[in-house]
């Protein structure tokens, strides 16, 4: 199989932080772009962030930038996104997804992940 794992997420009160992670199974992610996005209730899958596959370029959208750091660790075939400063608007599920080069699209990555849930409320 090729798939995705996301893990880390729960829930969090507003101002707090999590950190995602996301592994392969049955591939490595090494050679890939990197990109995590969100799908909260009632709304389309967002592009939050992406990274290359030599973890050189990094990108964010507006509505998280500053807060949320993406990084990856190809020794350990790992990409994470640190989360801080967490509003509940950020509340989603999040994916992880791997493709050829990095982007906010969703339609740019060919394997995803099957999400993990982040819920922000007091």
């Amino acid at each position: 199989q090729l798939q995705l794992v996301e893990s880390g997420g729960g829930l969090v009160q507003p101002g707090g932080s999590l950190r995602l992670s996301c592994a392969a199974s049955g591939f490595t992610l090494r050679l890939y772009a990197l990109g995590w996005f969100r799908q909260a209730p009632g709304k389309g899958r967002e592009g939050v962030s992406y990274i290359s596959q030599s973890g050189a370029v990094t990108n964010y959208a507006d509505s998280v930038k500053g807060r949320f750091t993406i990084s990856r660790d190809n020794v350990k075939d790992t990409v994470y996104l640190q989360m801080n400063s967490l509003k509940p608007e950020d509340t989603a599920v999040y994916y992880c997804a791997a493709g050829g080069s990095g982007s906010l699209l969703t339609q740019v990555y060919h394997y995803w992940g099957q999400g993990t849930q982040v819920t922000v409320s007091s």
